[in-house]
């Protein structure tokens, strides 16, 4: 194990609420495929134990006693056939046996059981929910060795979206577009993509998470892209959107608005700032932006109040990124959740701080599973232009993401790389 992930356990074990408790957390097992075959699904170690050790080891286990202020990692032994058949080697850390022998040893004593489950570990539900809410606190802020990595997955993720200028032409699939944009991700570095990657065209693009098909771009489709490289586990997750050959005015018009938003949240990713005022800001300056446009009507901060604008923009601003695409979110510790309906979308409610990595992802969408229930129609009669609306039901969305380090100064947006523009 590297000297940095010695450094992360060090820093970590006194933030702990452990009292007299254990510290247990699993790596976890491999999972078979449903069918009856000897093959499983990939293993990925639970991020909880891969945070503190850096390895990918099935059955392992990381425990530690405040008492004697020790960690102890253990790993099991590689069998004969894990070498032949995977090529395994013996990773680092004493034999899976030594830790039924110091959880013996420590009999009768509360465990807070992170990771996945560990066998014979019986743990105690109201520490294990206590220390998990200080871990992920914890972790929220990237060390040095985190954003390396973070910074390793933008540029592999840079590199993908740099092939799209030549590609974005009619006749081209969603599938085709998936696939050279994910070649360049591994070309340049990358381990993995960091989620299923979306590509949508036309209609498409207003589907949140949509999977690449076979639909065929046609001149003046949008095309919404969100995808991002993984690089040792740590993952960049941006969207931006296209348009097949030249825009026409309304596009430019959406387009903008939603840029100027995103850009306006970055700037106020500081210190201090809580995330669910930036939300809520968001929701009233693309409101204020659809009033202007003529879709939408009234006060903006009245219409997000009535929950109006969530007809166009029915997500959360963001999420925090970094060792999987939605990293460490949640509430501030001791916060409750905020009981606004408004809010209802946030995976994250707290205040930043420096060395956060968060998605800032704006968007607006004419989706028609939401614009032409009848129950929203009516509940939002006066709130929307809707003879301006029938015609743009088929036009998709517009989504723009990036991922930002918060600092403490200036926001530093890690994939600025990637170009913005239609």
């Amino acid at each position: 194990m590297s000297t940095a992930h010695t450094l992360r356990r060090e820093r970590l074990a006194p933030l702990l609420p452990l009292e007299n408790g254990l510290l247990v957390v699993g790596a976890g097992v491999p999972h078979p495929l449903p069918e009856i075959s000897d093959q499983t699904y990939p293993f990925r170690a639970h991020a909880e134990y891969y945070y503190l050790t850096g390895l990918e080891c099935p059955g392992a286990v990381v425990a530690y006693d405040p008492e004697d202020g020790n960690w102890l990692c253990c790993v099991p032994q590689v069998t004969e056939a894990e070498r032949v058949w995977e090529g395994r080697t013996q990773p680092p850390g004493e034999p899976i046996g030594k830790f039924d022998q110091w959880l013996s040893a420590r009999c009768g004593r509360p465990i807070a059981n992170l990771g996945a489950p560990v066998p014979g570990v019986a743990k105690d539900d109201a520490l294990t929910s206590r220390v998990r809410e200080s871990f992920t606190h914890a972790r929220r802020a990237k060390d040095p060795e985190e954003i390396t990595r973070l910074r390793r997955s933008a540029a592999a993720t840079a590199a993908g979206y740099a092939v799209l200028p030549d590609l974005l032409r009619a006749g081209i699939s969603e599938r085709a577009v998936q696939i050279e944009l994910e070649a360049a991700f591994f070309r340049h570095g990358a381990s993995g993509t960091g989620y299923h990657s979306i590509v949508g065209f036309g209609p498409d693009a207003a589907v949140l998470h949509f999977p690449p098909g076979n639909r065929i771009a046609r001149e003046g489709d949008f095309v919404l892209i969100d995808a991002g490289a993984e690089c040792d586990r740590y993952v960049t997750d941006v969207t931006r959107t296209y348009v097949i050959g030249p825009p026409d005015a309304w596009q430019r018009d959406l387009h903008q608005l939603v840029l100027g938003v995103e850009q306006s949240i970055i700037a106020r990713c500081r210190p201090g700032a809580e995330w669910r005022d930036l939300h809520l800001a968001a929701a009233v300056d693309l409101t204020a932006g659809l009033v202007t446009m003529g879709i939408m009507r009234g006060n903006p901060e009245t219409l997000v109040e009535r929950e109006a604008h969530t007809l166009f923009f029915p997500h959360g601003l963001g999420h925090m990124v970094g060792l999987g695409v939605r990293d460490a979110g949640g509430l501030q510790p001791g916060r409750q959740r905020d009981p606004r309906p408004g809010l209802r979308t946030l995976r994250m409610d707290l205040p930043l701080a420096p060395g956060y990595v968060v998605t800032v992802e704006p968007g607006l969408y004419f989706i028609p599973a939401l614009l032409n229930d009848p129950a929203r129609r009516e509940r939002f009669a006066d709130c929307v232009n809707w003879a301006a609306v029938e015609p743009l039901l088929d036009r998709g969305g517009v989504r723009i993401e990036d991922n930002v380090l918060v600092t403490a100064g200036e926001p530093e947006v890690l994939t600025a790389a990637i170009p913005k523009t239609l």
